[in-house]
């Protein structure tokens, strides 16, 4: 019996004498460097594709000084914000012939140094970062005198320069809640994030901005910041909802806890007897009733201004760091325009 079929990769030489040309006519054909009479081209093409020739990669990497290679971290892949954005960041380093490294963090500091780390032992030539909450900053000073470039996506590390793109969490926060103030609510409750969390901490403060533009009384019973992902959640959400002066109207810090407040006042049978508008658009707010109004980010355009500053800097641009700030914008849909009693 025969043992098992060794597979050899085709290599230059072997295209080279197939195509009855010289090593360096072939070289040229597949770097695309220096003139090939089209004829030749099409001779040595036609031995590329007989043969499954396919360029070492990693060998033109490594006479170049560089791997090719860039990461991005975000809090979850899972989230349809950062699905979207990482497809765009995807997007940009392929067309630049980069391969992208993706990881969680899980909103865990200690677990975004690890990836941080594995992506520069293994040479990526520079990472963008949605910032755990916690992040050390003498870690990340570190790692960019190490030579690693850094953007940041979403949101930034206090005392640490470096590109950075971000939504104007503020400015929409206060837009969505000042929308529910127009159409006659003035008892709004703010579902979020820990107020520690950078875009959660952004997103309250415009909802106080639009409170006190309106001249409404900040009511700390109507605010409940947590991580929307806990089990433990519906005795303080019930709470919020059952007052004595309860809220008319509801704005959701984020897509996770727009989903997890509207499953709960779908249980409770209140799904359209509050004003609603969420931070961040999600899957399927179109086709519910009524339709979710939502203060939409642009995720698709953060991932691709966050990969061509990151290749910009890789490819040893120096000049002074930018801040990119993107205005989300209000998607009118039903829920945000339920009226309330001041209407």
């Amino acid at each position: 019996m025969s043992g098992p079929t060794t597979r050899t990769r085709a290599t230059m030489s072997d295209v080279a004498a197939a195509a009855g040309v010289s090593l360096k006519t072939v070289s040229r054909v597949v770097n695309q460097d220096g003139y090939v009479s089209a004829e030749t081209l099409a001779t040595v093409q036609e031995a590329i594709q007989r043969l499954g020739f396919r360029r070492n990669e990693f060998a033109r990497q490594l006479r170049q000084g560089t791997t090719a290679t860039i990461g991005l971290i975000m809090e979850d892949v899972a989230d349809p914000f950062y699905s979207v954005l990482t497809r765009a960041v995807e997007d940009v380093a392929l067309a630049h012939n980069y391969l992208l490294l993706s990881a969680s963090s899980n909103e865990d500091a200690s677990r975004s140094r690890q990836i941080v780390e594995s992506f520069s032992s293994r040479g990526a030539d520079g990472i963008i970062l949605a910032p755990a909450q916690g992040t050390d900053p003498a870690f990340l000073a570190a790692e960019i005198a190490a030579g690693c470039s850094i953007v940041f996506v979403d949101r930034i590390v206090p005392g640490i320069e470096a590109d950075t793109v971000l939504a104007d969490n503020a400015g929409g926060s206060c837009e969505g809640v000042t929308h529910l103030i127009a159409h006659g609510h003035r008892r709004i409750a703010f579902f979020g994030d820990d107020a520690s969390v950078f875009t959660a901490g952004e997103r309250l403060s415009g909802y106080r901005l639009a409170l006190a533009d309106a001249g409404i009384a900040f009511d700390d019973d109507l605010v409940m910041l947590a991580a929307p992902t806990r089990d433990d959640l519906e005795d303080g959400i019930d709470r919020i909802l059952d007052l004595e002066d309860p809220p008319t109207a509801i704005f959701a810090g984020n897509n996770r806890w727009s989903v997890r407040l509207l499953r709960h006042l779908k249980s409770r049978g209140e799904i359209a007897t509050r004003g609603f508008v969420g931070f961040d658009d999600f899957e399927l707010s179109d086709v519910l009733e009524p339709g979710v109004t939502v203060i939409a980010q642009d995720p698709a355009t953060m991932g691709q201004l966050s990969a061509d500053l990151l290749l910009r800097r890789v490819g040893g641009d120096r000049r002074a760091f930018e801040q990119v700030r993107l205005s989300p914008r209000l998607v009118v849909r039903g829920s945000g325009e339920l009226p309330g009693p001041h209407a």
